[in-house]
């Protein structure tokens, strides 16, 4: 059992949703991140999403793209996501830390170094957005063997047939995509996201977590009322962008958290 199985069946035990929050590593600065990043269970999240820093991002709306370009501005390298990660490790081994990102700078460090380093540094699932499930063997099924959850997108354009594909060897928890769009370009609706929902849940029998568009914690809550748990990127983002305190920034993350709680 992963972190993330874990912490999901402790969840589930308690009749609580899962809060997941991104946050983009080295953004503005590898130590300013670390802070954030350490600050981030004790304001209620979950599971931490751990943005790894890529020139030539294609599912990232601006707020996104621009924290990845302050990110690589001040020298952040897959190798540093990692050592901010292990950092994070030597004071809380209990939070699942997934990296998401695309496979460009996996690949040029190399599948089996990387997942030497991966699991190093603490790291529980990945998700990886540009490798379809038709290329499994190439990262997918390495991870898996590693003790690393490989986690899915779903869309609303997922099809049955194609889901059925997507869920043959995800992990830990499938990442329902809200709308149709990039990350901060529109808002979820929980209407809409309930019966996509279930569609997952019936075909993968895991859950289901959503996220692109959840931006307030009346948001929050209204998702995660009708799924496993949310995810925020863009507004935590924003908050960073904005140059806030650290200490503003959490505060508003629990928010975030004490809505898709109490969802």
């Amino acid at each position: 059992m992963t972190r993330i199985d874990a912490k999901f069946a402790e969840l589930a035990a308690q009749g609580k949703k899962a809060f997941v929050s991104y946050v983009m590593a080295g953004d503005p600065d590898f130590d300013r991140s670390l802070e954030i990043v350490r600050g981030l269970p004790a304001a209620g999240v979950d599971i931490i999403e751990l943005g790894l820093p890529f020139t030539d991002p294609m599912a990232d709306g601006p707020t996104i793209q621009m924290a990845g370009q302050r990110a690589l501005d001040v020298g952040m390298t897959l190798k540093r996501t990692l050592e901010l990660a292990a950092a994070f490790r030597k004071e809380d081994d209990t939070t699942p830390i997934v990296l998401m990102g695309y496979y460009n700078p996996i690949y040029s460090m190399g599948v089996p170094a990387f997942l030497v380093a991966a699991k190093a540094a603490g790291i529980d699932g990945l998700i990886i957005v540009d490798l379809p499930p038709e290329e499994d063997t190439e990262l997918c099924i390495p991870a898996q063997e590693a003790g690393l959850n490989f986690i899915r997108l779903a869309t609303p354009t997922t099809d049955d047939a194609r889901l059925t594909r997507v869920a043959e060897n995800t992990s830990g928890f499938v990442y329902y995509v809200s709308i149709t769009g990039i990350t901060g370009a529109a808002e979820a609706q929980a209407d809409d996201v309930s019966p996509a929902v279930e569609r997952i849940r019936k075909a993968t029998g895991l859950p289901v977590v959503v996220g692109f568009g959840v931006n307030t914690p009346e948001k929050s809550r209204a998702i995660a009322a009708v799924a496993d748990g949310v995810v925020v990127g863009s507004a935590i983002v924003s908050q960073i962008a904005a140059g806030k305190s650290t200490d503003d920034i959490l505060a508003f993350v629990k928010t975030l958290s004490d809505g898709a709680h109490s969802g």
